[in-house]
């Protein structure tokens, strides 16, 4: 008993270490807060500035890096109700979102669709004419597209099935459209749920997320012209939701929670910070980024790096939330530039 009773005071300890207060009053000099609201932000290729989502089923932001100022990009649309905002190569826009709000399951699932927004001042959003399932990898270097379906948004695959597909955005016409679709993956169960992420080596290959029972996830990578299939995380039992790829393409941001082992609580996408995961296929080369899930309901998700590999942005969260609900965007800088 007396054995027993030492070793509970050296366990409850390690289950109990998260701190009051917020990650955001006690910011290192290389993080600083963006926006005051905000989520799911993305970064321009030329990096001079940010688009984001003021909230989930909301209106499309972006803020100029160098001024600072903020514009709307749909305030045009009575009740837009989008959850993504991400930038085409040409200095367009792709939202991603229902056409209108019915419910958060219904709206987020069955009715998300693909939206083509040109930068002219006053231009509308036009549908793409695809439904697809969460969010969309995007190139940086051309119109090249891929996203994921599941059965909600395509009834002709089975019950549990998903598949990822590859495409081109054609803005040549009257009405943008996708050409050139290609089925690149598929998974016949609910044991690896797909999400497309990030393009990297030219375009040639691709990181995407399993999403698997139990609320985990694991990093997954596919060679678009071999099609081999890779597991890059290779941490069964954790959550490793991959998010934001470097210029390099040798590592990329993930959502994860393996710091629990040291913090307590539980596994899944509510106990995640940013991790930096070098893709060599072993797993092993993780570096922890960011400390919000060291304090109480704290956590940072959502990051995307910049195409000059100088910084990231991210959004500051809480445990309790959704996946993508967010209350601020901030930076993260690799290269602080000098004031």
């Amino acid at each position: 008993m007396k054995h027993l009773c030492a070793l509970l005071v050296l366990v409850l300890p390690l289950a109990a270490q998260r701190k009051p207060g917020s990650q955001l009053d006690h910011l290192p000099p290389n993080i600083e807060v963006l926006t005051h609201f905000g989520e799911r932000a993305d970064i321009s290729p030329d990096n001079r500035q940010v688009a984001f989502m003021a909230k989930s089923f909301g209106d499309a932001f972006a803020i100029d890096l160098g001024t600072r100022h903020i514009r709307c990009l749909t305030c045009n649309v009575p009740a837009a109700a989008f959850l993504r905002v991400m930038h085409l190569s040409t200095g367009d826009y792709l939202l991603i979102g229902p056409d209108h709000f019915e419910d958060i399951r219904i709206s987020r699932h069955r009715d998300n669709e693909l939206w083509v927004l040109k930068s002219a001042p006053g231009s509308k959003p036009v549908k793409l004419g695809e439904k697809m399932s969460e969010g969309a990898a995007l190139s940086k270097k051309s119109l090249k597209i891929s996203y994921s379906q599941t059965h909600e948004q395509a009834p002709d695959l089975a019950a549990d099935a998903s598949r990822l597909i590859v495409a081109d955005v054609d803005l040549s016409g009257a009405a943008p459209k996708l050409v050139n679709k290609k089925t690149v993956y598929e998974s016949k169960d609910r044991n690896c749920v797909l999400e497309a992420q990030d393009f990297y080596d030219n375009d040639s290959k691709m990181t995407f997320t399993c999403y698997q029972p139990k609320g985990l996830a694991t990093v997954m990578g596919i060679d678009l012209k071999t099609l081999q299939v890779v597991d890059f995380s290779k941490a069964p039992g954790t959550y490793n939701e991959t998010e934001g790829i470097f210029p390099d393409g040798r590592y990329t941001c993930v959502e994860g929670d393996r710091q629990v082992e040291q913090l307590g609580g539980q596994h899944g996408s509510g106990n995640i910070d940013i991790w930096k995961l070098r893709l060599d296929g072993t797993g092993k080369d993780f570096v922890r980024l960011t400390h919000f899930n060291d304090y109480e309901a704290g956590k940072s998700s959502n990051p995307v790096v910049s195409t000059d590999g100088r910084f990231m942005a991210f959004q500051t969260a809480r445990t309790t939330d959704p996946a993508g609900v967010g209350y601020g965007i901030l930076l993260y800088w690799f290269d602080k530039p000098a004031k």
